[in-house]
């Protein structure tokens, strides 16, 4: 078996092959990745890659399907902060490279396309946990990115080639390839440099949230995955629904493993719309043996005592290169490695 990964080398690429490697450990593994998020001569490429190419998702080169039976795509602008700051360059990557991808994977006999998806999609939450059959109410260009792609890929016919689309709760927890910008993981960085969590809204928003190795864990399944009514493309959420929690709740949760740590619940500002409770019924039923495991404790204990030993400056981490994504994005821009369009404007790092 013979896989091609995209955005391999960025925070839930190194859990995916680690899990590939694990569970399909004859598969040869294809890295596809920019490398926007890698910090030359400190971070390791992604683990249990066979091997590496550097270009850009814009850009694909038709014979890197050659021999490819599976496609996971993770490439993507990964955020609200990036999104909003290069909302057409977000459409051009997220969604219409996307659609691109897959036309070229189904073209090629791939058998299979994995799309990275988010239950951002759903937008606000309003009574009941959101299902795959309610209709989704995005409320940021990455989000809607995220549901473009989504729309344009059912328009994909092939005979061979199945499509998931995983609407992935929040990413949390450890990688190689570490990311302070998503909301548990900000708040466990917090806690460890400061001792307090400041948490500027009401803290009432709803996150369904995944670790990164359970994410993985779905994206193995979705490779494999039976056909459903014999439908070509499944849309479904991946996460459980024991782990859907409010803001605050998160907040308090890493409090209690952190001894001594504040949280402030300031309200300064309206609830968060992008607020949303999710259900994942359906993922539970047809895929048992690939649930979630990973609590959220385990994911709190494991940072905690990750990011204890890593270079992070105190109470500054916000600040950073290295762990904030729009930070490295901006930092490469202001230096001249990329311009305002995310290309290269010198050589690959290395």
């Amino acid at each position: 078996m013979k896989l091609l990964v995209t955005g391999n080398l960025g925070y839930v690429g190194p859990a995916l092959t680690d899990y590939i490697a694990t569970m399909l450990p004859r598969a040869e593994i294809i890295g596809f990745d920019a490398g926007f998020f890698r910090q030359p001569g400190n971070q390791p490429e992604a683990p249990n890659v066979t091997s590496q190419i550097k270009g850009d998702i814009r850009n694909v080169p038709p014979g890197i399907f050659e021999g490819v039976s599976s496609v996971v795509h993770l490439a993507a602008i990964s955020n609200d902060p990036i999104g909003n700051e290069f909302q057409r360059i977000t459409e051009e990557i997220n969604w219409r490279s996307t659609v691109r991808l897959a036309q070229m994977a189904a073209d090629a006999g791939v058998s299979s396309f994995v799309f990275a998806s988010s239950c951002s999609v759903y937008g606000e939450y309003q009574g009941q946990p959101k299902k795959e059959t309610d209709k989704p109410a995005p409320l940021s260009p990455y989000a809607m990115s995220k549901l473009r792609a989504e729309h344009r890929l059912a328009d994909i016919h092939s005979d061979n080639m199945s499509i998931t689309c995983l609407r992935f709760a929040t990413a949390c927890g450890w990688s190689s390839h570490m990311r302070l910008d998503l909301v548990l993981n900000d708040f466990v960085a917090s806690a460890i440099t400061s001792k307090e969590i400041t948490v500027l809204s009401d803290g009432t928003p709803w996150r369904p949230i995944i670790d990164v190795a359970d994410m993985a864990r779905a994206m193995v399944w979705a490779i494999g995955r039976p056909s459903v009514a014999g439908q070509q493309m499944l849309c479904i959420n991946a996460g459980s629904n024991d782990s859907n929690y409010q803001v605050k709740d998160l907040a308090t949760a890493v409090s209690k493993i952190i001894p001594g740590t504040k949280v402030s619940i300031m309200g300064e500002r309206q609830p968060d719309k992008r607020s949303y409770a999710v259900d994942f019924s359906l993922f539970k039923e047809l895929a048992p043996a690939f649930q979630p495991v990973v609590t959220l404790t385990q994911s709190i204990e494991r940072m905690r005592n990750e990011l204890s030993q890593a270079a992070i400056v105190a109470d500054n981490f916000r600040a950073s290169d290295e762990f904030i994504r729009l930070n490295q994005l901006r930092t490469h821009i202001e230096e001249g490695r990329l311009d305002r369009q995310l290309r290269w404007q010198v050589q690959y790092p290395t």
